[in-house]
């Protein structure tokens, strides 16, 4: 998922090509559904083992280490991006902070700190954020009552999102002050995209208890899944090629999370999990690291997404020896920063296959 953002991201060739490649999804609906994942099942595990106290805590702290990054990528945005924005021949780099040079710095950053305004680039981690705030709620409620009632809340939420519910909520808050554009508060539709996590959340809880199934559950649904997942990656590349959606454009659509990239994210991770014994490769080494430093990389990826921009210029992409040099680069930072901050592998070498998933829990402990 790092190194697909990344790809993504950067503003070179290899973007166009890494572009939800695999149908109606992008790393964005995995970053935060396998986040949500292990969030569920380390801090349920935690409150059973030392109460919903010591998970609130835990829980906790975890955000405001989130907030520490978010808050440190805002202040690096502000001193040293929005300088080269301002005074050189960059409109790509301009237009990611249009806001800022707007509303002027005093607002920007405490909106930015609110998490109120979140430039592009800089939004799925305030929504990260926001969503572990409201972890600790969605938990104990499932424990007191039930997830059916809690999956049946948060469904009804993103329906509504479908229908309006950002822009309307949006309209009331105005009305009390709030100034800041709805298009500077995101692109992500926060609305719909909560029922992701609460399904990552459910499935986390489960996963811990030992309740998952998540096996059988795949076997039923492998071939609904044959058939949707070749068929929208058809759409998908047909879409590219000048294919209008028309009216159903709405059903696809990516921030606001429509029914077809939830089918699409869904039956392609039904594959995903027939086809583990197949991708066991890829439990190696170098990339064990990044899922172990998953939040620093992350953060390392959006330096060089801003020294991309710049890079551009006035062009519309980096081109040449010069993305070669971009994606070099950026990788070798990357790669070097997972390198200092990962942990170092306790079990043997025939244990590695399990190693991504203690990885991750690893970062989501520290």
């Amino acid at each position: 998922m790092l190194l697909w953002i990344t790809l993504t991201h950067l503003p070179t060739v290899a973007s166009t090509y890494v572009n939800q490649p695999f149908g109606f999804f992008s790393a964005a609906e995995g970053f935060i559904f396998l986040s949500a994942l292990f969030t569920g099942r380390i801090y349920s595990r935690i409150a059973d083992r030392e109460g919903l106290g010591a998970m609130n805590r835990k829980l906790g702290m975890r955000t405001l280490r989130l907030y520490g990054h978010h808050a440190l990528l805002l202040a690096l945005t502000f001193l040293i991006a929005v300088p080269i924005a301002e005074h050189g021949n960059r409109p790509g780099l301009h237009n990611l902070l249009d806001f800022y040079f707007a509303a002027g710095p005093v607002r920007s950053v405490v909106d930015g700190a609110l998490l109120v305004y979140r430039p592009p680039l800089l939004d799925i981690l305030p929504m990260y954020i926001i969503f572990l705030l409201l972890t600790p709620v969605a938990l104990m409620a499932a424990a007191r009552v039930s997830w059916k009632y809690v999956l049946g809340g948060s469904s009804m939420l993103w329906l509504l999102a479908q229908f309006g519910l950002r822009q309307s909520a949006y309209n009331v808050v105005a009305h009390f002050g709030v100034a800041i554009p709805l298009n500077e508060m995101g692109s992500f539709d926060l609305w719909a995209w909560q029922f992701l996590w609460m399904l990552g959340l459910w499935l986390g809880v489960g996963w811990a208890k030992g309740d998952l199934r998540i096996e059988p559950w795949a076997r039923k649904l492998t071939i609904p899944a044959l058939v949707i997942v070749p068929a929208f990656l058809v759409l998908r590349y047909m879409v590219g090629r000048g294919v209008e959606l028309g009216g159903m454009e709405v059903n696809f659509d990516k921030w606001h999370l429509g029914i077809v990239r939830l089918v699409d994210f869904s039956a392609f991770a039904v594959l995903l999990v027939r086809l583990q014994p197949v991708i066991k490769f890829l439990a190696v080494r170098p990339l064990v690291m990044l899922g172990q430093a998953s939040l620093q990389v992350f953060c390392a990826h959006l330096f060089f997404c801003f020294f991309g921009l710049t890079m551009m210029g006035s062009a519309s992409m980096v081109s040449g020896w010069r993305q070669v040099l971009l994606l070099t680069l950026t990788f070798s930072a990357l790669f070097f920063t997972a390198k200092i901050f990962a942990k170092q592998p306790k079990t043997a070498p025939r244990a590695m296959s399990t190693a991504p998933l203690a990885s991750e829990a690893r970062v989501l402990m520290n």
